[in-house]
């Protein structure tokens, strides 16, 4: 059981060392589009002077500037102190998240208090150009070492054309915070899957459309572990309204030398019927070439409710199952409270309960989280 627990912690803390990510339920405040706030085109990481300024006036419980005041740095990197010295067009971000966990699981259970990450960001924009860079603790059950994540270069025209190289996470479905959700890491939207490759991409006032392909995940690449396979990934979003929004997503993994080659497809629908209701469903599929018998599926919500400004409750009721056997998989039940009660400082605790469809099983799982985004 000892060992069971070692796999089980390895994995949740490795699910969990990402960096800085999108909040979906800012669909609720009539934000459609991850680039509002963020300098990536898929969303999460550096937040640009625009998200800064925004987190502080729309999303803290007390952060809020006193009405016609002006001044005061709260929202900018190490509160204002570099601001004078840093060149034009430099943002500078520093991402770290302390955290808990405890799972308990049929026969035993494991506590663990570690560092998700601590990472420092930083992008350049001079014009239509961006340059984007990542460096951080990466945490792993062989001990932590300093890795990058991402980094890439981009360009974006006033036509609304867009191409970004380098290394990054293809876009796809909603991009949550939570990397352990369904609809991300099982379908290989992981902490590490980011891929090598180019993406191409095309956004007006309605619509954006983002298409990428690439030799492979990036760490396959350079650890050459047998995994490498060519990608390929489009995500179309429509805007139906100022809150209301349509996806359709794929991607194709070609076989590698471990891995036939697979696929996933998806739609995703989020609604906010006012500014303290947000709701995302999403829906998957995954084939697998030479599999036998029904693909897997996919079911994700969430359902946010914002109790008071800064404070959210949120519901996630998820179901995956297994390829070739549809009556197999597991239900999750995710009840979270997500707190912000200053300018970039989010107080999050969820519990998770998953189910084996089959054995009945049970696991259950509190993580609590200090992020810290200065």
């Amino acid at each position: 059981m000892k060992r069971a627990a070692g796999v089980l912690m390895a994995s949740w803390m490795a699910l969990g060392a990402v960096q800085a990510e999108a909040e979906a339920v800012f669909l609720s405040k009539q934000y459609t589009r991850c680039t509002n706030c963020h300098f990536s085109p898929t969303g999460g990481g550096l937040l640009t002077p625009y998200g800064r300024s925004l987190s502080r006036e729309e999303l803290s419980t007390t952060g809020k500037s006193a009405r016609g005041a002006t001044g005061g740095r709260e929202q900018e990197f190490l509160w204002g102190a570099l601001k004078d010295s840093l060149p034009k067009g430099l943002s500078l971000g520093f991402d770290a998240r302390p955290a808990h966990l405890d799972v308990t699981f049929p026969g035993g259970s494991a506590t663990k208090d570690f560092f998700m990450t601590a990472d420092l960001i930083a992008a350049y924009r001079n014009h239509d150009w961006t340059v984007y860079a990542e460096v951080g603790r990466e945490p792993r059950s062989d001990g932590a070492k300093i890795a990058s994540y991402e980094y890439w270069v981009a360009h974006k025209s006033d036509k609304g054309f867009g191409v970004r190289v380098g290394r990054f996470t293809p876009a796809y479905g909603v991009r949550l915070a939570d990397h352990t959700a369904f609809n991300r890491a099982p379908l290989g939207f992981d902490a590490y899957d980011q891929i090598y490759g180019v993406e191409l991409s095309h956004g007006n006032d309605k619509h954006l459309l983002q298409v990428a392909a690439g030799p492979g995940r990036a760490d396959s690449i350079l650890d050459d572990d047998g995994t490498r396979g060519f990608t390929a990934s489009g995500r179309f979003q429509y805007d139906l309204s100022s809150r209301s929004v349509l996806v359709a997503s794929g991607i194709l993994r070609d076989a590698s030398d471990v891995a036939p080659r697979s696929g996933v497809t998806g739609l995703a629908y989020g609604f906010a019927p006012n500014r303290r209701w947000t709701i995302w469903t999403q829906a998957d599929v995954e084939f697998e070439s030479g599999a036998d018998g029904d693909p897997a599926y996919t079911v994700f919500n969430e359902t946010a409710f914002e109790v008071y400004r800064g404070l959210w409750l949120k519901v996630s009721p998820q179901l995956r199952t297994f390829q070739g056997d549809t009556s197999r998989g597991t239900f999750r039940t995710v009840f979270e409270l997500n707190l912000l009660p200053r300018t970039h400082w989010n107080i999050d605790v969820s519990y998770y309960r998953d189910k084996d469809r089959e054995s009945d099983l049970v696991s259950k799982t509190w993580l609590a989280q200090l992020h810290l985004y200065l």
